[in-house]
């Protein structure tokens, strides 16, 4: 068949089955309880999770998963087959795949099927399958498309690439066609699906994309609107530069400004944009929908929009995000870098933006790093959509080689995720990452033609203009390809384990955080005297190394006490990360220099650093000296107990500037050690205590309220008579997280007696506001138990107002 007729049959066949296909079943989600494979040929059952779309066979098959990977998969229980597709007549729901090529699964029989595919694909065109049927094996046959093999550089110069896409996009089409195609697509997708025909340069599809455009230009939303508005941005400008319809900019123009002006004080964006006040409302930061807004309002300013708040809210939202290089993978929000290569997308995201930008330096970075997370792609939070998404456009950045040593390693994903009529339904993660379905419904083909549309060049965002990074060379691919290996899953052990002691130092040099921080742990529980050749790195100019060895001597713990003074040392260097890394490895070191580093790590807290301008050093000091990160493991805090002995000309600076600090992990890191201040200590920190109190910390809002609560649980305890309305105006209804805060707030309440009947009608006026109670309605509950016991209270402790506290500090020890 020539590749004309091809498309041709697939446009048609497509039309005939768009309302006949199958609903894509879930994947991913949480298991029931299967603690291991089922054989079906011995009548065991699965559970309901799992089904997957069997690459272009026409098929969907149930294949077991846990923690995270399918390791231990030997069968492909088929659950739907379709209509018109190479498996129908072929296979039937209840056949069980045992192997295939007249071999039975050895391994991964999710990757080994994918990989028979990819295979076939090459040259036979014919696949041979090993079926069991109702107690019988036979070996029937599957006829499949002919579309070459992956090049060395795939997706570009690739003639598999090329025709995935050309048919990819002529099926796309059809269904965009559809009538039901607006009303049954998610805004992400659809977008996504509208970037992909534009990349195609058909400009037959430019009056369907005009409905789009128009669509886009209109759209608004209330609710996850930051997750919407990148991408209905993203795909309305690079519509206007690839068309030159200029109707659409005053739509380009709005929704640009307002993902500038919903930007947090910090450079941040949330589950909605920013209140007025510059905090965020749901629970904080999330940098997966701020990247991509950021991604689209860099298109609308090539696009042609020229406004100074657009630029700011770039540059500033960058700036944010640029901290990460070199420490780890962009997070979920304003947190510690992740550990691993890529957290569902964000590096291979970031580095398409600050390619767009020309930020050479991080670019190169953030495509590194999703280059080597080929391992880590099927996690993700939610989901794995947005990993897979932006994985091959981040590591395009890299180069040609890159992409290609890439597909390598994943190509069989990419295989299996391809449906027999060129659409791409959603595969979702395997059972052990987090999957919460919704997006089972999505048709992701635009999201992973964007992939294959990279050689054409056609978009901004796949390659329009030249990358600003120079393509890496075999070697320095290679070298990248080589920091993701050995990724371990949840239930394999650490493969690091097996690395040799040289190995292990050298991946302490190694340009990935990953590869540092894996290799610190390894060389942490491996015997042997590591501190001289560890001193002798740290002594290194290379910065590489000496993150290394500071993160394996903090690992080896007490076994590196010797290095305390060279740590020690290291606090006063003008590299923040490497102050933030030395404050941490120095907390894990035995008691006693543990205890002598007090004094150098509250010094740090105040030392002015212009590489730091947002004090990010304070975190990692709070988490020394006070608690640990939220999620932390591992960590030793050092000043878990009484604080005698520690110098107060350096503890009082050093807790008022936590309190004040944008961050609210490190004001509540700070706010730990209030049960333990004496009332000298409160004459000095109470100012600063009242303020963090008040006022919600800038960042980090999903902790913000540790640190607030802090300071009411302590001026109830006083009597303190400023408490009291704190009490009603920190409950904070209509903001996210009331449910846990209202208990709190209300028990520091009662402590005040007869005294809270000031404050009876707040209450009351919020009860009222709740309505009637719903079945488990705790807070209401709450609230009517608490206006009960108030109005019956008799207790009177003695008052005290803040300024004759200050005077006469009472209630605490001396």
């Amino acid at each position: 068949m020539t590749t004309k007729n091809h498309f041709l049959s697939i446009f048609s066949t497509f039309v005939i089955m768009v309302s006949l296909a199958p609903a894509a079943s879930a994947a991913g989600g949480k298991s029931p309880g299967l603690k291991s494979a089922p054989d079906f040929t011995q009548g065991d059952k699965p559970d309901e999770f799992h089904d997957w779309n069997l690459g272009p066979i026409g098929a969907r098959g149930w294949i077991y998963t846990a923690n995270g990977h399918s390791h231990e998969a030997r069968q492909i229980l088929i659950t739907t087959v379709a209509k018109g597709s190479p498996a129908d007549g072929v296979l039937v729901k209840g056949d069980v795949i045992l192997g295939v090529e007249g071999k039975k699964f050895d391994g991964d029989a999710r990757v080994q099927f994918a990989n028979a595919i990819t295979a076939v694909e090459s040259g036979k065109g014919t696949l041979h399958l090993l079926r069991w049927r109702e107690g019988k094996t036979d070996t029937p046959e599957l006829k499949l498309q002919v579309l070459g093999s992956y090049s060395a550089t795939a997706p570009y110069d690739c003639p598999k690439s090329k025709l995935i896409f050309e048919a990819g996009c002529i099926s796309l089409a059809a269904r965009m066609a559809g009538p039901n195609y607006a009303r049954s697509n998610n805004p992400i997708p659809r977008s996504l699906n509208g970037l992909a025909l534009i990349a195609s340069g058909n400009k037959a599809w430019h009056p369907m994309l005009k409905k789009e455009a128009e669509w886009a230009s209109a759209f608004t939303a209330e609710s996850m609107a930051t997750w919407y508005y990148g991408y209905v941005l993203a795909f309305l400008s690079e519509y206007a530069m690839a068309t030159g319809d200029s109707s659409v900019m005053p739509g380009i123009k709005r929704l640009a400004l307002e993902s500038a002006h919903g930007q947090s004080a910090v450079g941040t964006w949330g589950h909605k944009f920013a209140m007025a006040n510059g905090n965020l409302n749901g629970y904080g930061s999330m940098n997966q929908p701020g990247l991509t807004l950021m991604i689209g309002m860099a298109l609308a300013r090539e696009a042609g929009v020229k406004e100074p708040d657009l630029d700011r809210a770039i540059a500033k939202g960058a700036a944010f995000v640029r901290w990460y290089m070199n420490k780890g993978a962009v997070p979920y929000g304003d947190h510690q870098p992740f550990s691993g290569h890529e957290d569902n997308g964000k590096c291979s995201s970031a580095a398409v933006l600050y390619d767009l930008l020309g930020d050479r330096e991080a670019a190169e970075y953030f495509g590194k790093m999703a280059t080597a997370a080929y391992s880590e792609r099927e996690q993700g939070h939610t989901g794995n959509f947005f990993n897979v998404l932006w994985a091959l456009p981040g590591v395009a950045r890299c180069g040609q080689l890159a992409t290609g040593a890439y597909l390598q390693e994943t190509s069989w994903y990419y295989d299996l995720a391809r449906a027999w009529d060129g659409s791409w339904p959603y595969q979702g993660a395997p059972v052990g990452e987090e999957e919460h379905g919704k997006y089972t419904s999505w048709d992701c083909s635009g999201g992973y033609l964007l992939a294959y549309a990279l050689p054409l060049k056609s978009l901004s965002i796949t390659g329009k203009k030249s990358f600003s990074v120079p393509p890496l060379k075999a070697a320095q691919v290679a070298d990248v390809i080589g920091a993701g290996r050995d990724y371990g899953f949840k239930d394999n052990r650490n493969s690091y384990d097996t690395r040799t002691t040289v190995q292990l130092f050298a991946g302490l040099s190694s340009w990935s955080p990953a590869m540092r921080k894996r290799s610190a742990a390894a060389l942490g529980r491996r015997e042997g005297d590591h501190v001289p050749a560890l001193l002798k790195m740290l002594a290194s100019s290379n910065r590489d190394a000496r993150y290394g060895a500071c993160e394996a001597l903090g690992a080896l713990g007490v076994k590196a006490d010797a290095a305390a003074p060279q740590l020690t040392a290291l606090l006063k260097d003008g590299d923040p990360w490497l102050q933030s890394l030395a404050a941490i490895s120095l907390s894990q070191l035995g008691n006693e220099v543990r205890t002598a580093s007090v004094s150098e790590l509250l010094a740090l807290t105040v030392r002015p650093n212009p590489a730091d301008p947002r004090r990010m050093t304070q975190r990692y000091v709070a988490e020394a000296l006070f608690s640990p990160f939220p999620g932390s493991r591992n960590v030793k805090s050092i000043l878990t107990g009484p604080l005698d002995g520690v110098d107060r000309k350096l503890l009082y600076p050093a807790v008022q500037s936590m309190l004040d600090n944008e961050d609210s992990v490190t004001r509540g890191s700070a706010g730990r050690i209030y049960d333990r201040l004496s009332g000298s200590d409160l004459v000095v920190l109470m100012p600063s205590i009242i303020k963090a109190t008040e006022k919600l910390a800038p960042s980090d809002e999903m902790f913000a309220d540790g640190i607030r609560l802090a300071g009411l649980d302590l001026f109830s305890k006083l009597h303190i008579r400023e408490g009291i309305p704190l009490c009603i105006s920190l409950i904070e209804p209509n903001r996210w997280g009331s449910g846990k805060r209202l208990p709190k707030c209300l028990e520091c309440l009662k402590r005040y007696g007869s005294h809270a009947k000031e404050v009876l009608p707040q209450l009351k006026e919020m009860r009222l506001k709740m309505g009637k109670p719903k079945a488990k309605d705790e807070s209401a509950d709450l609230l009517d138990k608490v206006i009960a016991e108030i109005e019956s209270s008799t207790a009177s402790p003695t008052l005290v107002d803040m300024k004759e506290f200050m005077a006469h500090p009472t209630g605490l020890k001396k």
